[in-house]
């Protein structure tokens, strides 16, 4: 599960995902939980999208992947990714609860 703040960068999301793989115990089957809800401003433009999608992100297509978005900035941010990340299991959910569950079935 990863909670971003206010303003969500490149960068922001580029030094979680170093921090993620150099975790020995991180597995790229691994299910997740990306909380956007308290995301106010996305600080990303085409290319970034684009990069984070096909170069950062380091989960498996099987993967579940849950995104929390409750506004239309947050739920951009998770829509762009889901749409460039076709083979991935990506859902949105306006709530942790219902993420929560979808990852856990």
């Amino acid at each position: 599960m990863v909670k971003f703040g206010r303003r969500l960068t490149a960068g922001d999301i580029q030094k979680y995902v170093t921090c993620l793989v150099a975790n020995p115990s991180f597995v790229p089957d691994f299910s997740e939980i990306v909380d956007l809800s308290r995301v106010e401003d996305v600080d990303l433009q085409a290319n970034d999208f684009l990069m984070l999608a096909d170069q950062i992100d380091p989960f498996a297509p099987g993967a579940k992947r849950a995104f929390v978005a409750q506004n239309s900035v947050q739920n951009h941010a998770a829509r762009m990714h889901k749409v460039l990340r076709p083979d991935a299991n990506i859902r949105i959910f306006r709530s942790y609860e219902e993420a929560e569950r979808w990852v856990r079935d």
